[in-house]
């Protein structure tokens, strides 16, 4: 069993015999069904919402009588908007059929891995692996434990300056990416002055006034991160199955937008737009493989 059901709204499912139920469900009313045939067998995706945004999703083949033989599941979160437009690399799994997604963001500044949503759309497009293709992604992050934490408070002045020396950064990386020595150097020089003024403030002032964002790999799964993001927007959202209720947050971290999903129980504090959400997540991405330019 999946252990983030529970941050859709499915924290009591603890037996086999309930997981098979819930299977049954979506296997006998999904809400979105994909197919193609691969190797003789018919691939099939079928998934099911059970709330705003939220659901889960069944992957498996079909035998030549029928019968359907499920390889696994995920619970999933979607979001609406479009945070990059990137080149994405998506590798298979080992152990599975599921596959995950890679992209260099600038805004990052590391590569960003994410478990991908819709695996059917790009096995169809026959692309070997470690193939570099444009396209649109949305991500989303589901999570088991958060806090809320107050936001920092800046001026129109500030956020100017800010955002300048972001876009600063943000070509200095490129072309860093690219080779430029002078941008390596600038960088590094810029690094080390960054540490510097921090060792100094950290004495006097807490590390959340001195770090408003933070996006950090976490632990030994390559697609489980530490967010430390501002909050955007929120909702209270309940799973129709089970009556549990969702948090649904749309987080800003370093200008990329996650919607994360959170059950209300495991969240400690209550959202605020310009307050911040501190946890781990599991990164997904939803990539639209049609626009591939």
């Amino acid at each position: 069993m999946h252990r983030f059901l529970r941050a859709i709204g499915f924290s009591d499912i603890h037996s086999r015999a309930d997981m098979d139920k819930l299977l049954g469900i979506i296997m006998n009313e999904p809400d979105r069904q994909k197919k193609m045939e691969q190797d003789g067998r018919v691939y099939t995706e079928m998934s099911k919402d059970f709330g705003h945004n939220m659901g889960i999703t069944i992957r498996g083949d079909y035998d030549k009588l029928g019968f359907f033989h499920l390889e696994h599941h995920f619970p999933y979160c979607t979001c609406n908007l479009y945070t990059a437009t990137e080149d994405i690399v998506v590798n298979k799994r080992v152990d599975t059929d599921a596959y995950t997604g890679m992209c260099d963001d600038m805004r990052m500044g590391i590569s960003l891995i994410f478990y991908l949503q819709n695996a059917v759309d790009y096995v169809t497009l026959h692309t070997p692996d470690n193939t570099p293709c444009k396209a649109k992604l949305s991500l989303s992050g589901l999570s088991l434990s958060g806090t809320i934490i107050l936001g920092v408070e800046r001026s129109e002045q500030s956020l100017k300056r800010k955002n300048y020396q972001t876009h600063l950064k943000n070509q200095l990386i490129k072309q860093a990416k690219n080779g430029d020595q002078d941008a390596i150097d600038s960088l590094t020089v810029d690094e080390i002055d960054l540490s510097s003024r921090i060792a100094k403030r950290i004495k006097k002032e807490d590390l959340y006034s001195l770090v408003e964002t933070s996006f950090v790999p976490y632990g030994s799964e390559s697609d489980n991160y530490s967010l430390l993001g501002i909050i955007v927007n929120w909702t209270l959202v309940t799973n129709n199955y089970t009556h549990e209720e969702i948090y649904q947050m749309l987080v800003n971290c370093n200008d990329i937008v996650i919607t994360v999903c959170i059950n209300k129980n495991d969240l400690l504090g209550t959202p605020m737009i310009g307050c911040r959400f501190k946890g781990i997540i599991w990164m997904q991405g939803y990539v639209d493989f049609q626009k591939i330019v």
